[in-house]
């Protein structure tokens, strides 16, 4: 089994916040995990991301797809066309939130395929804070809502990284663990 962990845009390297965490943890549990630096990291667009990501998983469909903020942008994409057998969404969002290098990426030029979001996806999950600086709640509770996905909301967690110096994540471990069982 593989895993993907695909971080927020301008997040290089990917040595900070969680992600070194999740990816040691998940190896203790014999899972390879891909953890590398994006190409193009400023702005995240989607014609160079998606094609790197599936070059990295070459065709796994029982993969775990871990993505934070614009991360979680281009799992929702990546999952239009591919299966996954879990998609976690951390600090994850469905508009350009009128943002311009939002807008710049690609991943909000046409509408959302929610149904094959969800029918490629053997599970969704989503984490989202109430407190997160850069994005609104309502941006997870409907990600929620169109994708039938398991949400863990918190109050005090920000954007899941350098805001709040989220160096762990135990959570992700804890529901991929699961998964396995």
């Amino acid at each position: 089994m593989k895993a993907i962990i695909v971080p927020g845009n301008d997040d290089t390297p990917i040595t900070s916040n969680w992600y070194p965490y999740v990816k040691g943890e998940l190896e203790k549990l014999g899972i390879k995990v891909i953890a590398e630096n994006m190409p193009d990291p400023k702005l995240a667009r989607k014609e160079i991301w998606l094609p790197f990501i599936k070059e990295k998983l070459s065709g796994d469909k029982d993969s775990i797809l871990i993505g934070h903020s614009s991360g979680a942008a281009a799992i929702l994409r990546f999952l239009e066309e591919n299966k996954c057998k879990l998609a976690i969404l951390v600090g994850g969002y469905h508009s350009d939130l009128g943002d311009e290098l939002e807008k710049k990426s690609g991943y909000f030029d046409g509408p959302w395929k929610w149904d094959e979001i969800k029918n490629n996806a053997g599970k969704i999950v989503i984490f989202a804070s109430r407190d997160d600086p850069y994005i609104p709640i309502s941006e997870a509770l409907l990600l929620k809502e169109k994708l039938d996905a398991e949400c863990h909301e918190y109050k005090d967690e920000g954007h899941f990284g350098a805001d709040v110096n989220k160096k762990e994540f135990p959570e992700i471990v804890t529901v991929v663990a699961k998964m396995m069982k």
